[in-house]
């Protein structure tokens, strides 16, 4: 994708969930098998993308970044959802749910 990570957020028709993390974090692999199962869920109605924060710290920086993981909803530029820490499938659909114009999975 030839898109910067600005312009994906401001511009895409889509929701846009980005999950922040780390190599280095215990937590963060932990929450990788969710990420690829709501990825898989809301495939065609969500673009789902990872930011390492340490290859992309000005954006971790930007979006004051201070815990990872962090996953975060972006629809056109606007922050929908914010939510630090591990989080079950379950949980983050539900509160993916309170945020996306989507029929319900």
């Amino acid at each position: 994708m030839n898109k910067s990570f600005e312009d994906l957020i401001r511009e895409s028709e889509q929701p846009v969930l980005v999950d922040f993390w780390a190599e280095w974090c215990g937590a963060c692999r932990m929450m990788y098998p969710v990420i690829r199962q709501i990825a898989a869920t809301y495939k065609g109605r969500l673009i789902t993308i990872k930011i390492n924060v340490d290859r992309k710290p000005v954006i971790a920086t930007q979006y004051q970044i201070a815990g990872i993981p962090t996953v975060m909803l972006f629809h056109r530029g606007k922050v929908m959802m914010r939510l630090s820490g591990v989080r079950s499938f379950d949980a983050l659909r539900r509160e993916l749910e309170k945020h996306l114009p989507l029929s319900s999975v």
